[in-house]
C-alpha cells in the first residue's frame, strides 16, 4: 500500500524531473521568460535602433507612424513585449508621457533601458514664464543624434545575445558617416538664409536644438509648451502675434500631424499674411509619406524652413 508520505516524495520527485527537462530541452527559466529582442518607445528612435541593429536582431517599434510621442499609449500585449525585451530604448526626459508608468514596470522588472535623450547633452527651455524642464526633441540636432547612436550601439553590443558586434558597429559608423552629410547638408542650406530671417515660430516648442545647432532665434510657440497636450490661452496667442508682428516672421511651421488651425488663429490675430508651414517634426510617416525614415524627415524639414523664410 503507498502511504501519503510515498505519495508527496514521487510528486516532488516527478516535479523535479519535469523541471530538469524544461530547463534542459526547451531552455525555459523558473525565473520566467528569457528575455530577447530590442522594444523602442518612438518610430524616430525606432528607425535609428533599426538601422544600427540591422538583421542582428528583432527590433520592435511601439509607436506608429504619425503618432503623437506625447500622447501614445501601448496595448496589453505591447507592455508585455517591454518587460520581456532585452533592452528597451525610449527617448527620456519626459516626451513618452502615456508610457511613463509601462517604462518604469519594465526597469523595476529589471529590463535593460536606454533613456536616448538624457545621454544626448540636454538643454532646457521654459514653459510659461517660470518652469524650466529639459527639452526632449533632441533630434532636431543631426550632431546629438551621432550622439544617440554611440549610446545605442554600446547597449545593443553589451545587452542583446546572438548579435554579431563587429557588424553593428559597421552599421553603426556607416550611420553617423551619413548624420555628418546631413548636418553638412543642413548648414549649407541655412547659411542662403538672410540672417533676419533666421527666427523660428513652431506649433509647440520643438525645434530649440535646432535652432541652437544652426543659429535661429525661437520667437516662440502657439502652444506655449513642450508638450502638445497643453493648450494656450487667449492671452499667450495675443502676446505671440505681438511678438510675430515685431519680428516680421514670415511663415509659421506646424507638425503635419497636427491640426494648425491655433496657428491660422494666431496669423489672424497678428494681423498679417504668414505662411503656415507643415514640418515633420514628432513622428515619421508611412512608407508613402515624406517622412518615411529619419533622414528624410530632416532633409525635407530643411528644404521647408529654408523655403518658409527665403527673401520673397
Amino acid at each position: 500500500m503507498v502511504t501519503a508520505t510515498q505519495r508527496s516524495r514521487g510528486l516532488r520527485r516527478a516535479t523535479g524531473l519535469l523541471l530538469a527537462l524544461c530547463l534542459a530541452v526547451t531552455g525555459c527559466s523558473a525565473l520566467g521568460p528569457e528575455r530577447s529582442g530590442v522594444v523602442v518607445t518612438t518610430n524616430i528612435l525606432g528607425d535609428i535602433t533599426r538601422t544600427i541593429v540591422g538583421d542582428e536582431a528583432e527590433v520592435t517599434v511601439l509607436m506608429k507612424p504619425g503618432a503623437d510621442p506625447h500622447s501614445f499609449g501601448v496595448s496589453a500585449q505591447q507592455a508585455a513585449r517591454i518587460e520581456n525585451a532585452a533592452l528597451l530604448v525610449h527617448n527620456g526626459l519626459g516626451l513618452e508621457e502615456g508610457v511613463a508608468r509601462n517604462i518604469q514596470a519594465a526597469r523595476d522588472q529589471g529590463v535593460p533601458a536606454l533613456a536616448v535623450g538624457e545621454g544626448a547633452d540636454p538643454i532646457t527651455y521654459t514653459e510659461g514664464r517660470t518652469a524650466r524642464q529639459r527639452d526632449p526633441h533632441f533630434w532636431t540636432d543631426p550632431v546629438r543624434v551621432v550622439k544617440a547612436v554611440d549610446l545605442i550601439t554600446t547597449r545593443v553590443t553589451e545587452h542583446v545575445d546572438g548579435v554579431d558586434v563587429a557588424k553593428v558597429r559597421a552599421n553603426a559608423a556607416e550611420y553617423r558617416a551619413r548624420l555628418t552629410a546631413l548636418d553638412t547638408r543642413m548648414r549649407r542650406e541655412f547659411a542662403e538664409i538672410p540672417p533676419d530671417r533666421r527666427k523660428l515660430v513652431t506649433n509647440h516648442h520643438v525645434f530649440g536644438y535646432l535652432a541652437r545647432r544652426y543659429g535661429f532665434e525661437v520667437i516662440g510657440a502657439v502652444i506655449p509648451s513642450g508638450t502638445t497636450l497643453a493648450s494656450p490661452s487667449g492671452s499667450d496667442l495675443k502676446s505671440l502675434a505681438d511678438a510675430v508682428r515685431r519680428a516680421g516672421v514670415p511663415a509659421v511651421f506646424a507638425d503635419s500631424s497636427q491640426p494648425d488651425r491655433l496657428a491660422q488663429v494666431m496669423a489672424q490675430e497678428a494681423g498679417l499674411r504668414i505662411d503656415i508651414v507643415p514640418l515633420y517634426s514628432e513622428s515619421l510617416t508611412g512608407p508613402d509619406g515624406g517622412a518615411p525614415t529619419y533622414l528624410r524627415m530632416m532633409r525635407a524639414n530643411t528644404d521647408a524652413i529654408s523655403a518658409g523664410l527665403a527673401t520673397r
